[in-house]
C-alpha cells in the first residue's frame, strides 16, 4: 500500500502536505510561546511577522498543490522561521549566535547542536516506521535517494522544532553548555566534545520521557512514543483503516 501510495501523485502532495502543515503548525507555535516569554525581546517584532508569514503560508496549504509547490511552502517557511532562531536566543549570544541553517558540516555551536539531535531523531523514526512494517526509505515529502530514510524525514518534520529545537534552546538559555565544549575543525565545520554530547543526549532522553495527551488519540504518552504513533496512525492510513492521516500538532 505504501509503494502505490508513493507512485499516485496526487496521494502523494496530499500526503505531503500535511506533514508540512504539521511542520509550519508547530514552528509557529514555538514562535508564539517565545513571543508571549520575552514580549521585551529586542526581537519580537520580527518574531511576530514571522508568525504572521507562517499563518498565511498555513492557510495557502489548504488547497490542493502540487508536490513541487508544497516542497516550495515548506522551504519557504523554514527559511523564514529560522531566519528568527537567533532572536530565541537570549543568553551567551556572543558564543552561540545563529546566522541560518548550515549542515554537513555545521558552521556554528547552534547548528552543531540542531544537527546532533536531528540525527537522533531521525533514527527513533526509522526505527518507529520500521516497528510498525512501513518502508522508512519510501517517502512523500522528501524524495527518495539511495541510502536515505526519505518517509523518516517526512514524519520527523513534524516533531523536530517540539523536541529537538526546544532541547537546544533550552540547554542555551538556562546555560546548561558553554562554548568551551565546541571546537573548530579544520574544514571550518563545529564538532562537540564528549561531555557536550553527554549534556545533549541526557536532555534529549529526559524530554522524551514527558507525557502528553496526544490530540488524535486522546491519551496520554510519553513524548518519545510520538514517533511510533504517528508511524502507527500513517500505517493505518495508507492501509486504508483512516479517512485522512492527522499529524501531530502541538498546544
Amino acid at each position: 500500500a505504501q509503494y502505490r501510495a508513493a507512485d499516485d501523485a496526487s496521494f502523494k502532495s496530499r500526503l505531503a502536505a500535511r506533514f508540512v502543515v504539521a511542520k509550519i503548525a508547530n514552528t509557529r507555535t514555538l514562535l508564539l510561546r517565545a513571543h508571549r516569554e520575552n514580549p521585551e525581546n529586542e526581537g519580537a517584532n520580527a518574531i511576530r511577522s514571522a508568525s504572521v508569514y507562517l499563518a498565511d503560508t498555513l492557510g495557502s496549504l489548504k488547497e490542493t498543490l502540487p508536490l513541487e509547490s508544497v516542497r516550495g511552502k515548506e522551504g519557504d517557511a523554514a527559511r523564514m522561521y529560522f531566519s528568527v532562531f537567533d532572536h530565541l536566543i537570549l543568553m551567551d549570544k556572543k558564543d552561540f549566535v545563529f546566522r541560518g541553517r548550515s549542515r554537513r558540516p555545521p558552521m556554528d555551536n547552534v547548528n552543531a547542536m540542531l544537527s546532533f539531535l536531528y540525527t537522533l531523531l531521525a533514527h527513533d523514526c526509522v526505527s518507529a516506521i520500521e516497528c510498525v512494517g512501513l518502508d522508512p526509505a519510501v517517502g512523500f515529502l522528501h524524495a527518495d535517494r539511495p541510502g536515505r530514510p526519505s518517509l523518516a524525514l517526512d514524519l520527523m518534520e513534524e516533531i523536530r522544532s517540539v523536541i529537538v529545537d526546544r532541547i537546544v534552546l533550552s540547554l542555551i538559555n538556562r546555560k546548561q553548555v558553554k562554548a568551551s565544549g565546541f571546537e573548530q575543525s579544520d574544514v571550518g565545520g563545529v564538532t562537540m566534545n564528549d561531555a557536550t554530547r553527554k549534556i545533549l543526549l541526557t536532555n534529549y532522553q529526559e524530554r522524551k520521557q514527558d507525557e502528553l495527551i496526544h490530540p488524535f488519540l486522546q491519551e496520554k504518552i510519553r513524548m518519545g512514543l510520538l514517533p511510533y504513533a504517528q508511524s502507527m496512525l500513517l500505517a493505518r492510513y495508507l492501509r486504508g483503516d483512516l479517512d485522512g492521516y492527522p499529524p501531530y500538532r502541538w498546544k
